[in-house]
C-alpha cells in the first residue's frame, strides 16, 4: 500500500490584480503547489505571472482552413470530372467557379477546428462543481487557489498574507 501526502487546497482573497500575480509569482518561485486564478476581469500581469503561453489554437485554425481551402477545390473538381458537362464553350476545370466554394470551406472548417481546439485544449465542457465557487470573484477581488502538500500549508499561507491577500482559508484536504 502506497503512502500518499495529503493535499491542501488554499484560497487567498485579494484586492487588486497587482497584489494577486505577486503571490502567485513567490509561490510559484518557490515551487509551493500549483496555482490557479479566478478573478473579474482579464489581466495582463496574472498572465505573465503564470507564465501563460500563447494558445495553440492558432494552428488548429490554420490547419482546419487549409484543409477547407483543399476540400473546396477538390471537391468541385472530382464532381466536374466525374459527371463532365461542357457548357458555354468553358474547360471543364475552371478555377475561377470553384473559389466560392473554396472560400465558404476554408471559412467553414476553420471556424469547426477552431470550435474543437478551443474546447478540447480548454478541457470544456466540464461537468463537475468547481473547487471554488465564490460570488465576489465575479464582482471585485481575485482569488488565488494553491493546491499543495500539507507539509507547506504554512508556507503557502505566508506567501498569501505577505503579498496582501484579505483572507486565507482552507478549502480542506483531498
Amino acid at each position: 500500500m502506497a503512502i500518499t501526502a495529503v493535499t491542501m487546497n488554499l484560497l487567498g482573497i485579494f484586492d487588486s490584480a497587482v497584489k494577486a500575480a505577486e503571490a502567485v509569482r513567490a509561490i510559484r518561485r518557490d515551487e509551493l503547489g500549483d496555482v490557479v486564478v479566478y478573478g473579474p476581469t482579464p489581466d495582463h500581469s496574472i498572465d505573465l505571472a503564470l507564465g501563460v503561453e500563447t494558445s495553440p489554437v492558432r494552428v488548429f485554425v490554420l490547419v482546419g482552413g487549409l484543409l477547407g481551402c483543399f476540400a473546396g477545390f477538390a471537391l468541385p473538381i472530382y464532381t466536374v470530372l466525374d459527371w463532365p458537362m461542357i457548357t458555354g464553350g468553358k474547360p471543364l476545370i475552371s478555377i475561377p467557379p470553384f473559389v466560392v466554394i473554396a472560400f465558404e470551406l476554408t471559412i467553414l472548417f476553420s471556424a469547426i477546428a477552431g470550435v474543437i481546439a478551443f474546447l478540447g485544449l480548454s478541457g470544456l465542457p466540464r461537468f463537475g462543481q468547481s473547487r471554488v465557487n465564490d460570488p465576489r470573484f465575479s464582482n471585485d477581488r481575485f482569488g488565488v487557489a494553491v493546491t499543495c502538500d500539507a507539509a507547506k500549508e504554512d508556507k503557502v499561507t505566508a506567501c498569501l498574507e505577505q503579498a496582501g491577500a484579505e483572507e486565507v482559508s482552507a478549502n480542506g484536504a483531498k
